[in-house]
């Protein structure tokens, strides 16, 4: 794993992402769905404390079930500037993924990959500095637009940039629920992106990778918390 420079202000962390994202893969598939080893990461926050914990939990695809996990917290690095939330994420994200006794074939992240107003979101970063295949399932749509995709489970549209330029999909994962917003990070294509996302969500709209982490990292926010009373 690579370690991440925490930008001294807003200037240097936009410059370190133009040139991060000219090494970003576009051009592997990543790996097949059901196969493998999935790892889910996810952060929370105590703004009262400046404090951000993480989890990385990692799910066998072909069953769901969690086969390691593990966490990490420290003190928030980086203010929150819209468009580069990552470098706030990304040293405890890398700290919780070091931890894991194997690595993963696949990382999903709980946000953005290419649908990002800079074209380089959390699973971008991610996926450029640890050199994994990575994508990013969102809950909303962020600055981007979007058809609303069918009803039935599977049904996706695309999701656009305001110049037009598809950045990922809107995606179906349970009939008549909201979908989710998949785009592509390093090394997976948006098709395989989104195969990944509906294997992963067989009973509801998040992936099963998104509710471990959730779950886990804010357990490990609130033992952070508690160490410190």
């Amino acid at each position: 794993m690579t370690t991440v420079k925490t930008p001294a202000d807003e200037a240097e962390a936009r410059a370190i992402q133009d040139e991060l994202r000219g090494l970003v893969v576009l051009d592997e598939v990543g790996p097949p769905p059901g196969q493998g080893l999935i790892a889910g990461v996810d952060v929370a926050y105590d703004d009262e404390r400046d404090l951000v914990a993480a989890a990385a939990v990692v799910l066998d695809a072909a069953t769901l079930e969690v086969v390691a996990e593990s966490t990490a917290a420290g003190s928030v690095s980086f203010p929150y500037v819209p468009g580069l939330l990552a470098f706030r994420e990304l040293p405890t994200v890398l700290a919780a993924l070091e931890a894991l006794p194997a690595t993963p074939d696949l990382v999903v992240c709980d946000g953005y990959g290419l649908a990002h107003p800079r074209g380089f979101g959390l699973a971008c970063h991610l996926g450029v500095v640890t050199g994994l295949p990575s994508m990013g399932v969102a809950k909303n749509p962020f600055t981007f637009t979007c058809e609303e995709p069918g009803p039935a489970r599977g049904e996706a549209s695309p999701l656009l940039a305001p110049d037009g330029a598809v950045v990922g999909r809107a995606l179906r994962t349970q009939r008549g629920i909201k979908p989710v917003y998949v785009s592509v990070g390093h090394r997976v294509s948006l098709d395989n992106a989104c195969a990944h996302a509906l294997a992963l969500s067989p009973r509801f709209r998040i992936p099963e990778t998104t509710r471990r982490a959730d779950s886990l990292c804010r357990r490990a926010l609130r033992e952070a918390v508690d160490a410190l009373q």
